[in-house]
């Protein structure tokens, strides 16, 4: 579904993103790893069309995501940002309607209202509708916008979600809640694309994982392909150690040294 070709870009005379090609299928989630400054952020904001690439190009079901109208990719991807400040009050409700905005005029239709309740059960944020969202927990903040963005895409089959660190800042529960519903969305069929920070999470979750350092792909393929000391020692900068742990494809990481 996304083709990502000799991707490159700059930004004050630094190259962020050096000729990097991966890329992500209909069913998948592909999880991008890698240490701060290692280009993640930038990669996102290309794949959402947010910036220009300096060079290289990127295609979303055949079609240069230069060529597509903004209404058209509203309706083909969803992207869900680390921040999500808010200053207005809204109802949680109406919050999760706003996904539905590029599917209709003016005024949504019997089955936007039928998707917005669909994704509220979904997500188990029901209880919550009629809720103020600024007076919400942050993990809760998160599930809602997390709906929002479900709601954006959920009759597009053909569509793609990116996930910007949506585990960042949440306690144990909630990151295990956001990261159970992102590997449901591609069991349903989406092309979900996903940045963490948590190598554990990502081996447990993702069907491949990508690992960058300075732009460049250091590592790409399956999680018991990629996830090992080398990669990670490379990745990071900081040596692991691996623990084989019972109903676990991947082992477990944990550092085996603190740089000071």
């Amino acid at each position: 579904m996304i083709k990502v070709k000799a991707l490159s870009y700059k930004a004050g005379g630094k190259k962020l993103l050096d000729n990097l090609s991966f890329d992500a299928g209909k069913g998948e989630l592909l999880a991008i790893l890698g240490a701060n400054g290692a280009g993640k952020s930038t990669l996102m904001k290309l794949l959402c069309r947010e910036i220009k690439p300096f060079s290289g190009k990127i295609t979303i079901n055949g079609k240069e995501l230069d060529n597509y109208r903004l209404q058209d990719l509203a309706k083909t991807r969803a992207v869900l940002s680390q921040h999500n400040t808010i200053s207005i009050s809204f109802q949680v409700n109406e919050l999760v309607l706003m996904g539905r905005y590029p599917h209709f005029q003016q005024k949504p239709t019997v089955g936007d209202f039928k998707i917005v309740q669909q994704v509220m059960e979904e997500t188990g944020i029901t209880h919550l509708a009629s809720r103020d969202y600024n007076t919400l927990s942050g993990g809760e903040q998160q599930r809602v916008q997390l709906a929002r963005v479900i709601a954006q895409i959920y009759d597009s089959p053909n569509a793609c979600l990116f996930l910007d660190e949506p585990t960042n800042g949440l306690d144990l529960q909630y990151q295990q809640q956001i990261m159970v519903l992102a590997r449901s969305l591609a069991d349903r069929g989406y092309c979900v694309i996903c940045i963490l920070h948590d190598i554990n999470f990502a081996s447990r979750f993702a069907d491949r994982i990508m690992m960058l350092k300075n732009g460049k792909k250091v590592a790409e393929g399956l999680p018991v392909e990629v996830i090992n000391c080398e990669n990670i020692h490379e990745t990071f900068s900081i040596k692991v150690k691996l623990m084989e742990c019972e109903g676990y494809t991947c082992p477990l990481v944990v550092p085996a040294t603190i740089l000071k």
